[in-house]
């Protein structure tokens, strides 16, 4: 069992394999934090607390005229709410009576073997045999009978801890919850720096690096989605960590909505970390007896810098999150309709691009936006989810199965969570989408959002979804969300509840999601918003490869791929190879460096095959053989990032390695170069220092793992801008050091 009790000392020791997590009940029923970090093996950490009479802070009435004991200077496991604390709070809450106090003291605590659930939201899932335990502990407070009931799912092997909270309405009247934060973190000091993940559509996920500073700073969403501007993660580190050293703790949010990262360092030099749901647009009125269920947040540590932070949500993910097949599987190499044709395509015409696509060597065509209504424009259609017989006469069987007679798979893109005013599905139903009685709508891509609060909404969207999986041969789905929400008021709620609005429209997503993705596990579903705004752990919960990014500019996709990579695995980052000049910033890069990029993610293309020579088919062909062959080191090896994009402006290079580090792929993009300019050198990473490798086959020489990781490899003076290299590592034999 990897959680323990003790109860001389009230304390409470969650231990994985490489990390210790320590609180204590304190003596008059707070539950405080102890420690997180290397693992320890002692059992009473209550020494690190020291209490001191400090002035204008508050003492519980509990604690009578002892002045040393105050919550506004304590470290907390769930901070209590205007009740002497004044930092940022993990609960807002308003009682039947009006007040806004929270404080809860402990009033028992459970322990078991297996993963608590989390219900109508994705969560992290244990594996069958594999250790994992939960603690539960029930803070109540006894004058307003609201209790709170904090979730510890303690991933023994995988380093892990996920946090979610469950507040229960044990009172005589009904309360409005207004904040909850799914994690609150401690610290006793705040020398740290923390890293963001930050950007805006077509520049997603480029992270953010700035020390903790005095007050509060915070990044979130209240856009209706994670967004393209802030993921929902944070790293806190030690100033000096960098990719090799250091300490790292990591929290990710496993929520598609809005969500808060609040970190406060307070007046003692101590430092509160908070994740969950944004209170903006959120309030949940619970009647006695109901509860609420927050989303789960996901704790790692490492005392071995980002990379080892990252290796350790890379492989939970890969692992871990969702139930889909493709977790394991190869994923096919595909070729999406849409920079070839965006809305202007008849039958003859894909057909052409999936001819033609043939001799590259890809595996599935998917078929992009305007297959379906009245869809010429992105003006119009969306919600009629019925062919377009004037473009697709044969329909979407016929299509499917011609293409299915060529030895390629079929894929489609759907937007369903939307509606266009000119369509049938507004005229039958103008009431359905989110929009503020009496108000004009505000418009995104000239479109609006279904209400997925409701029911009947739900149910639409689940039925003509799984009808378009019924009715044709259909192998991957690629669902888009193609704007932010606005205008947040459902017709069917009352007034009173409206602050309701924005999780029930999430948890209206999951269900259809629920109701079509994991009643399909055959068929590939590929997320997408607007690219990379919606890439968090909840929609790969479903969602096994998410589309990075709208920008395929091989240039840019550096910096967006490095991003990503702290947190989410290569498995998950579809990365396309698209024409150039490059729809999206007019650059030219070769088609080889293209490749490199684009392997260093789930391959793909995304661009007119009928435009291509042949020597530019068979260089197509050749990536899609060299990824094939390589797909085990680049999906589920580990990852290391060489050089960062944003600190060398000269390479950015970055390598794969296998789990028993025999092979590596290293791939190496040059993206500045001058004039006379001196030997630049690259250091690879994760080999075994004892033993030698051979690259790319080469028998006329071999290194040590030792000399690449340390001296490392002269980066060939004769690469010109943008030109690239990829290269495997086998080992040929063990040494000694």
């Amino acid at each position: 069992m990897s959680i323990t009790f003790y109860e001389h000392s009230k304390t409470f020791r969650l231990d994985t394999r490489d990390s210790s997590y320590l609180m204590a009940i304190s003596k008059y029923g707070d539950l405080l934090h102890l420690y997180y970090g290397d693992r320890i093996p002692d059992e009473d950490l209550s020494y690190l607390i020291e209490l001191r009479d400090r002035g204008f802070s508050p003492n519980p009435h509990e604690a009578g005229n002892d002045r040393t004991f105050s919550l506004d200077f304590l470290p907390q496991e769930f901070s209590t709410s205007d009740s002497g604390d004044y930092r940022v709070e993990s609960i807002g809450v308003r009682n039947a009576d009006g007040s806004r106090i929270f404080a809860g003291k402990a009033a028992g605590h459970t322990i078991y073997s297996g993963k608590y659930k989390v219900p109508g939201m994705p969560s992290v899932r244990a594996l069958e045999g594999e250790g994992t335990d939960t603690l539960e502990i029930r803070l109540k407070d006894a004058a307003s009978g609201v209790s709170v009931v904090l979730y510890y799912g303690v991933f023994e092997e995988k380093n892990v801890i996920t946090r979610a909270v469950r507040v229960v309405n044990e009172g005589e009247g009904p309360i409005r919850l207004e904040k909850l934060m799914s994690v609150t973190l401690d610290f006793k000091e705040a020398n740290y720096d923390w890293i963001t993940l930050d950007g805006r559509h077509m520049m997603e996920r480029h992270p953010s690096r700035s020390a903790i500073r005095n007050g509060v700073q915070s990044v979130g969403s209240t856009r209706g989605s994670s967004s393209h501007q802030h993921n929902p993660f944070v790293i806190l580190c030690e100033k000096t960590a960098d990719e090799d050293r250091g300490r790292c703790y990591g929290c990710s949010f496993v929520y598609s909505g809005n969500f808060l990262a609040e970190a406060e360092r307070d007046q003692y030099r101590q430092l509160r970390l908070n994740m969950g749901i944004h209170p903006t647009n959120f309030e949940f009125r619970l009647e006695p007896g109901e509860d609420f269920f927050s989303p789960e947040a996901v704790l790692a540590y490492s005392g071995n810098g980002l990379t080892g932070l990252s290796h350790i949500y890379h492989r939970l993910y890969r692992e871990n999150l969702g139930t889909s097949p493709y977790r394991k599987l190869p994923r096919p190499v595909v070729i999406n309709s849409w920079e070839a044709a965006y809305f202007d395509f008849d039958e003859e015409k894909l057909l052409n691009i999936a001819r033609e696509s043939l001799d590259m060597g890809v595996e599935l065509f998917v078929l992009d936006d305007g297959w379906f209504g009245k869809r010429d424009d992105d003006c119009s259609g969306l919600g009629d989810w019925k062919v377009n017989r004037h473009k697709l006469k044969g329909g979407l069987s016929g299509l499917s199965e011609q293409i299915h007679e060529m030895g390629l798979k079929f894929g489609l893109w759907v937007e369903p969570e939307m509606v266009s005013e000119d369509s049938d599905l507004f005229r039958e139903h103008p009431d359905w989408h989110l929009g503020i009685k009496g108000r004009p709508a505000t418009r995104g891509r000239y479109q609006l959002v279904l209400d997925l609060s409701r029911k009947d909404v739900c149910d639409y969207i689940i039925d003509s979804l799984n009808r378009i999986l019924d009715e044709a041969r259909i192998e991957y789905i690629k669902w888009d969300l193609n704007r932010n929400i606005t205008d947040v008021w459902s017709g069917q709620t009352d007034k009173e509840r409206q602050g309701e609005v924005m999780h029930r429209y999430m948890l209206g997503l999951y269900r259809i999601m629920d109701e079509v993705i994991l009643t399909h596990p055959d068929v590939l579903f590929c997320g997408c918003s607007g690219g990379g705004g919606r890439f968090d752990p909840a929609m790969l919960y479903y969602q096994p490869q998410i589309w990075c990014s709208d920008n395929t500019d091989a240039i840019n996709r550096l910096k967006i791929q490095y991003g990503t990579s702290f947190v989410y695995p290569i498995s998950s980052l579809e990365a396309h190879v698209s024409i150039c000049p490059n729809h999206q910033t007019g650059r030219t890069v070769s088609l080889a460096t293209r490749g490199i990029v684009a392997s260093g993610g789930i391959l793909g293309y995304e661009l007119n095959s009928t435009v291509l020579d042949r020597e530019e088919k068979e260089l197509c062909r050749k990536q899609v053989e060299a990824y094939k062959e390589n797909y085990a080191l680049i999906a589920d090896g580990d990852y290391y990032r060489l050089t960062s994009p944003f600190e060398n402006h000269y390479v950015t290079a970055w390598q794969h390695v296998s789990a028993n580090r025999t092979q590596a792929l290293v791939s190496l993009v040059l993206t500045d170069t001058e004039g006379n300019d001196g030997q630049l050198y690259l250091k690879l990473k994760g080999l075994k220092k004892e033993a030698f490798y051979r690259i790319n086959g080469d028998e006329e020489r071999r290194y040590s793992g030792a000399v690449l990781m340390n001296a490392g490899l002269p980066i060939p003076g004769t690469l010109k801008q943008y030109e690239g290299i990829q290269f495997k590592l086998q080992q040929i034999m063990e040494g000694t050091l």
